[in-house]
């Protein structure tokens, strides 16, 4: 891990929540013998209830959170989505309904929505899928004050449905969910995990040998990748650590499971298999977000900042199209975003109304320019029973690099 940069200073309530979480990952350790997995630390510093990072209250999105998402940057980005929306609701026979994962504010189901009703194309309902009871609040919130009569579509859910028709929605989703950490030396394969350190009582890395399952069979199938690429990793240290994201496999084949018509458009931020374990990017791709800035080390204040890495692209595919599902489109966010005509969407605002246009016309230029978030976000697309090419993937095709 690098050396933190210099971090603003938490409140004495931030710190005493980050203390309770720190205790109930102490508690697990014990549980544990003394080390969990990384993929277990996560969890819990994001997700453990009442106390992880999405459990908790504190404001997580927009400038006084820790990032920024792009529906949080344009109203664009939801309009253009709803482009989406429409034709694969209308290719469920008009009737069909949109579940999304991880809503945030709410700032892109409400653009999206008001978007479908200027269109005429509002889905049956709209579910939204949130671990955040304070999060649910504030979706509900954003609705009774901009939109209130579109407040009867929404429904919140807390678990998967049986069946589902329509338009299935992740942006920014898959990069949260727990990763394993899986370290190729010499001697073999080790598990990167979470002890104790008699040191500070603070948390630190420890390995250990990789057993045999999912995940020792995933990090098997990828060692001749990273091996070719970083000699035959002869030292005596850790040559290349990079993560292994069993959870959104598995997420791929309960959405398998339940869609019966229509596309999942997961939009985020990552690579194909061959740029993902390239051998440049031996320590893998975790980072870490507290008060707009990034860092490496997730051992910093649990439950007060975001975890993530990027997603393998090639491994969604893989578990997508196994479970069932065709792959209907991959292609960077730029793409998607100017195929579903977000640029039409901008010259919606006349140029000469300046107050208006120039804030929209740098906005768009975040979500596409190669520099921002045009080439590092991806969208891919996969579905049931569709009869039609998907609007946002008829130009950009990057399926190669799956």
């Amino acid at each position: 891990m690098q050396p933190l940069p210099p971090l603003p200073v938490p409140s004495e309530a931030a710190l005493q929540h980050s203390c309770a979480v720190k205790e109930l990952i102490d508690i697990e350790l014990a549980a544990a013998g003394g080390w969990i997995s990384f993929a277990h630390y996560m969890a819990l510093a994001l997700y453990a209830p009442g106390l992880g990072y999405y459990s908790g209250g504190a404001a997580k999105f927009g400038q006084e959170g820790d990032f920024v998402t792009a529906p949080e940057i344009s109203p664009l980005f939801g309009r253009a989505v709803a482009r989406q929306a429409a034709q694969v609701l209308e290719l469920t026979d008009g009737d069909g309904a949109i579940l999304e994962f991880g809503a945030g504010t709410g700032k892109l189901a409400l653009d999206l929505l008001l978007e479908l009703e200027r269109l005429g194309s509002l889905p049956s309902q709209y579910f939204i899928l949130e671990v955040s009871a304070e999060l649910q609040q504030r979706q509900r919130q954003l609705f009774e004050r901009h939109a209130p009569h579109l407040l009867l579509l929404l429904v919140w859910l807390e678990r998967l449905p049986v069946k589902f028709r329509g338009l299935i929605l992740a942006n920014e989703v898959l990069d949260a969910m727990p990763v394993h950490l899986v370290a190729w030396h010499h001697a073999g394969l080790f598990e990167r995990g979470v002890t104790s350190s008699s040191r500070d009582d603070e948390f630190s890395w420890n390995e250990r040998p990789l057993k045999e399952g999912d995940l020792f069979e995933a990090a098997r199938e990828l060692t001749p990748r990273i091996e070719s690429g970083t000699g035959d990793i002869s030292d005596d240290v850790s040559q290349y650590v990079s993560e292994i994201n069993l959870a959104a496999r598995g997420f791929m084949v309960s959405l398998a499971k339940i869609l019966q018509q229509g596309a999942i458009v997961l939009i985020d931020y990552g690579f194909g298999r061959g740029e993902y374990y390239h051998p440049q990017r031996s320590h893998g791709t975790l980072m870490c977000h507290y008060r707009h800035h990034a860092h490496d080390n997730p051992f910093y204040l649990p439950g007060l900042q975001d975890i993530t890495s990027h997603v393998d692209f090639s491994a969604i595919a893989e578990a997508a199209t196994n479970a069932g599902l065709e792959l209907l489109g991959y292609t960077t966010q730029a793409y998607f975003l100017i195929n579903c005509g977000i640029t039409e969407s901008l010259a919606r605002t006349p140029a000469e109304n300046v107050k208006e246009y120039l804030p929209l016309a740098n906005q768009l230029q975040k979500l596409v320019s190669p520099a921002e978030m045009g080439e590092l976000f991806k969208a891919i697309a996969f579905g049931k029973n569709i009869s039609q090419p998907l609007i946002g993937f008829t130009g950009g095709d990057k399926s190669r690099l799956l």
